[in-house]
């Protein structure tokens, strides 16, 4: 899965080269919105359909029975969680913990349990997390419900066979922020095994520039503050656990700027000496990256299912 080693010359070289400096309004609009990459169906279709597939998915998800819904994790009305059980349950469960995309604005729990299927199948517990979106919830707010929500989960199942974290695009966002989650503070170190950041923006800083910010980021410091590539590339962070295994993986669909914000993701996780691999997923666009992981047999779902079971 590593084999990218060439890649160390794709990041366009220090920030001030950064391509989406040189790119126009109009142009940066475009690479910042997923719907307009989508190759089989329309934008508005394409959405459509994703909806519908998160729908079905939590829907056969919650009619087996193997759950426990709206399971408070903070105090917040809008901080739940959902537990998806495999058939046969034990103390010492792998669990995969997702978190929703949206551009931290959009997305719910309850549509969201795609992979719930195929991963309790083969007896991973599914978490699904719940957070407040803008404009209620902040981009600070979110990165602690989300750390809040690993804690809860590590403190309920302490026994846990290891904690993955998997989210999609701004959801991948989330997640990655967790790779410089102080956890002492919490009282517990998570045993967290894995991310899968599928899909994801690291850098907030040309999101400042789009619609899509929506006054999410008003100022720069905003924006770094909540950018784990700069605090990456910055204050390099040590992984807790070595053997903790990083995917950063996009759809060959996927805009340019998505790519590489990817890609230098990846590159600057391996120079600070973290597990980490990059995969494009052929013939994927933004949207389809996760709705195949209803199916067993997608290429990402079987990377996620030997990651867990550690199957090289």
């Amino acid at each position: 899965m590593d084999g990218m080693d060439g890649m160390d010359d794709l990041d366009g070289g220090p920030e001030g080269g950064a391509p989406w400096k040189r790119m126009s309004k109009e142009e940066l609009e475009n690479q910042y919105s997923p719907s307009r990459w989508v190759v089989r169906l329309g934008a508005e279709e394409a959405l459509r359909t994703y909806s519908q597939i998160g729908n079905e998915a939590t829907k056969r998800a919650q009619a087996t029975g193997r759950n426990l819904l709206d399971v408070p994790y903070g105090d917040g009305e809008g901080e739940k969680l959902d537990i998806y059980f495999p058939e046969a349950v034990s103390e010492g469960l792998p669990f995969l913990v997702f978190f929703h995309g949206g551009y931290w604005q959009s997305g719910s729990k309850d549509s969201s349990a795609f992979m719930v299927g195929p991963l309790t199948a083969q007896g991973v517990a599914v978490v699904i997390v719940a957070y407040d979106v803008a404009p209620k919830g902040t981009l600070d707010q979110m990165v602690a419900q989300v750390t809040q929500s690993i804690v809860f989960v590590q403190k309920q199942y302490p026994g846990n066979q290891g904690i993955y974290l998997c989210g999609h695009s701004a959801g991948a966002h989330l997640a990655a922020m967790m790779l410089l989650a102080n956890w002492t503070k919490h009282g517990v170190t998570p045993n967290l095994k894995g991310f899968f950041l599928v899909s994801g923006i690291y850098d907030l800083e040309p999101v400042m520039h789009t619609s899509e910010n929506a006054s999410l980021l008003t100022t720069l410091e905003d924006a770094q503050r909540n950018s784990p590539q700069w605090h990456l590339k910055t204050a390099p962070t040590q992984p807790v656990d070595p053997a903790c295994r990083i995917l950063v993986t996009v759809g060959q669909h996927d805009s340019p700027e998505f790519h590489r914000q990817s890609r230098e993701l990846y590159q600057t996780l391996r120079r600070g000496g973290w597990k980490v691999s990059f995969e494009e997923l052929h013939d994927v666009d933004h949207f389809e990256i996760l709705w195949n992981l209803t199916q067993k047999d997608y290429v990402l779902t079987q990377i996620i299912l030997k990651t867990i079971f550690q199957e090289s």
